[in-house]
């Protein structure tokens, strides 16, 4: 019965063919009411977007961090359990992809601009202790008396990065990922949210219920990927800009996404087995090639140092970052604009990186799928930061006039984010030659994270309107690929970070609430299954 309902969901002829109806129309009507609202009066949608931060902080950061520690102990009990034997698939089958092609994919799609945009801000920021923001720079490490700007206090920024990066958000990610693949390799239910409610609600998923499931994972989708890829054209502008003298101002960022969407879509219509692979593949080398620069330019010795001990120190401390609610009006502040934005920026991409891992992650054990997921992109961005971000500490440790004051710290201040990269590799050589290939490459890497995150993001997004179908209609993958781009350039002119960091939150909060429902349906079908 669920296969016929199946084919009945879907259009066997005219202008939807191989989509869900219902869904589509939905979907592209939602989404171009957003873009006409918000280019039709943009002072009135910034607003908004302010109001309805500022009421996601008040009142729903409990929630968030509930949701996200739920996810993460959820993933260590069934990595634990007899579960983890269970294969996603039949029993005799065997991986689509080879290991190392999976992990690059894993890493590309999961993470990309994010890691360059953050990488170096974010510890300053935390390693900073002027309170430039209004509320204290890292309260975790005010409270644990590290207040001067040392080796002490860089380690609590580090730890803190860690953990904003670290397992909580991953294994979100896994969550998603192994209910869509269990669902849909072993139980033979379409490759889409709604099949990890099947053991609740049972045939039900065909109808109304499921087809909304489903659409908040669209939206979800859509603002997280727009949120991303307006840091990235931001930072990719201000790479123009020290390369070549581009003005980095707002039209050129609108370029920047309009290229660059263009590219993805055609990246996304060639698919998985090709356009997809080969640039995750092509992110990796690159990325190896700037982190050697870092490496071998930089204090490499005392970095690999620091980096191994802020690692255990934040394995050491990861629980209880993870239940820590603050109750200072001021620590508050602080978690709402950091750790409770990427909670729900994490949740937001949750049904797009979840999908895709779940589409490459064919054959795998749960255990397997787990470990590989949560484990090893973790480590892997972890070791990002740390390169990246601990030459940039060294720097000011080590600055002429004192720490803090090697240059980097005050773009920082400014909330000129985006600048920070440009401004370590700047001063980690003294040849000009050296820091324009390097920027070079930097700007390079940001375009192919770009591009592999909306090309994923695109298949996902198609996959889900066509119930599931791994290979969806081209047409409509243009559409959607040209569209989510259209979303991140109309949150840009709206209010820009502010605007883009809000679509995040705001869409991450109804699917947090179906995320808990399928760790439910999945905990009471592993039950059956191992049975």
């Amino acid at each position: 019965m669920s296969d016929a309902r199946h084919r009945r969901a879907t259009a066997r002829d005219g202008l939807w063919k191989g989509l869900n109806p219902t869904m589509a129309v939905a979907a592209k009507g939602f989404v171009l009411v957003f873009v006409l609202v918000a280019l039709a009066d943009v002072d009135a949608a910034a607003a908004a977007f302010e109001r309805t931060r500022t009421w996601i902080e008040g009142t729903l950061d409990w929630y968030y961090i509930v949701a996200v520690c739920a996810c993460l102990f959820t993933c260590l009990f069934l990595a634990c359990s007899p579960f983890g034997r269970i294969r996603l698939g039949d029993d005799d089958s065997a991986p689509e992809f080879r290991t190392s092609s999976w992990l690059a994919m894993l890493f590309s799609a999961g993470v990309g601009i994010g890691l360059l945009f953050f990488s170096i801000s974010e510890p300053l920021f935390y390693f900073d202790n002027s309170q430039s923001a209004g509320y204290p720079n890292n309260p975790l490490a005010d409270l644990a008396g590290a207040v001067s700007m040392d080796e002490a206090r860089a380690g609590h920024a580090m730890r803190v990065v860690f953990f904003h990066w670290g397992l909580h958000g991953w294994a979100v990610y896994v969550l998603v990922g192994l209910c869509l693949a269990y669902f849909g390799f072993r139980k033979k239910l379409p490759l889409t949210l709604r099949s990890a409610l099947h053991p609740l609600i049972g045939d039900r998923i065909y109808g109304p219920i499921g087809d909304i499931v489903d659409l908040l994972a669209v939206f979800g989708g859509v603002f997280g990927i727009a949120t991303t890829l307006g840091l990235g054209v931001s930072q990719m502008a201000t790479g123009l800009n020290v390369l070549a003298g581009v003005d980095p101002g707002i039209v050129t960022q609108v370029v920047l996404i309009a290229a660059i969407s263009l590219a993805a879509t055609l990246s996304a219509v060639s698919g998985v087995s090709r356009g997809i692979r080969i640039l995750s593949e092509w992110n990796i080398g690159l990325s190896v090639i700037l982190l050697g620069c870092f490496l071998i330019l930089g204090p490499g010795m005392w970095v690999m140092g620091f980096v191994a001990t802020s690692v255990v120190e934040y394995l050491w401390h990861a629980l209880p970052m993870g239940l820590w609610i603050a109750d200072d009006p001021r620590q508050a502040a602080w978690q709402n604009i950091w750790t409770i934005f990427y909670w729900g920026w994490w949740i937001s991409w949750a049904p797009f990186v979840g999908m895709f891992i779940a589409r490459i992650s064919r054959g795998r054990t749960v255990r397997e799928f787990i470990v590989g997921v949560l484990i090893v992109p973790t480590a892997m961005g972890l070791l990002w930061i740390g390169i990246f971000g601990g030459n940039a500490i060294h720097l000011e440790l080590d600055a002429a006039g004192g720490a803090g004051t090697a240059g980097i710290i005050e773009l920082v201040r400014d909330g000129n984010y985006e600048a920070a990269l440009y401004g370590t590799i700047d001063r980690l050589s003294d040849m000009g030659w050296l820091t324009w290939t390097m920027s070079a490459l930097a700007t390079l890497l940001l375009s192919t994270w770009f591009i592999t995150s909306s090309d994923s993001g695109t298949l996902v997004i198609t996959t889900l309107l066509s119930m599931g179908d791994p290979h969806p209609p081209q047409r409509f993958r243009i559409v959607w690929g040209l569209g989510i781009g259209v979303v991140a350039a109309v949150l840009l002119l709206a209010d820009g970070l502010l605007a883009l960091q809000t679509a995040a939150m705001a869409a991450a909060l109804p699917v947090s609430v179906v995320l808990l429902l399928m760790i439910a349906g999945l905990l009471k079908s592993l039950a059956r299954d191992r049975q």
